[in-house]
């Protein structure tokens, strides 16, 4: 089993989750993505919006066959993903876990709790978003680990890689973001 975890606040969720989502279950050959809707980043000032109807939000957003949406970090009391990512690993030692996220967020991971443990506990795909290419490619992150990444054309094998391994997918990009959607309301 190969999954796909994609966290985040989703506040509000948008097309440009969904087209994340799609391109890495696509692109990677995943069984599943999980959304993890977080109950607050712990990075961000301001609280996330009511955690049930961001939770509800990602649930009409992500139809499509292979979309799971969990309410996991809430249920274990945790925002910090390596917590998160051992967790999972201990009560699913047969399934192929990847890390999933935008470009946006690899430009900033080096500011997450134990980053580069992150990065050597699961395989990393970041998916290409129009504001942070160069910032992502040229990011702390990218440049720790630039030995451990795979060339884009065998992404489909990035599940089964060990860690640490990671990729950067381009994509048709989509301008979607939430603090702009946000800003709009």
């Amino acid at each position: 089993m190969r999954i796909g975890l994609f966290g985040g606040s989703f506040d509000p969720p948008h097309a440009g989750h969904l087209h994340v989502a799609r391109t890495a279950l696509r692109r990677l050959g995943l069984n599943q993505v999980w959304w993890l809707v977080s109950p607050q980043n712990p990075l961000k000032t301001s609280p996330s919006g009511d955690f049930q109807r961001r939770f509800n939000a990602v649930r009409t957003l992500a139809t499509q066959p292979g979309m799971h949406i969990t309410d996991i970090e809430s249920r274990l009391g945790t925002t910090r993903t390596i917590d998160l990512l051992t967790h999972l690993k201990t009560r699913h030692p047969g399934v192929h876990f990847v890390w999933l996220m935008g470009a946006d967020n690899l430009a900033g991971i080096h500011r997450w709790a134990h980053w580069p443990q992150i990065f050597r506990s699961v395989p990393v795909a970041v998916i290409a978003r129009p504001q942070d290419a160069v910032r992502a490619r040229l990011s702390r992150a990218a440049t720790q680990f630039a030995t451990s990444r795979i060339r884009e054309s065998e992404a489909a094998a990035l599940p089964l890689q060990s860690a640490p391994a990671w990729t950067y997918l381009t994509e048709r990009l989509h301008s979607h973001s939430s603090t702009a959607l946000r800003a709009r309301h």
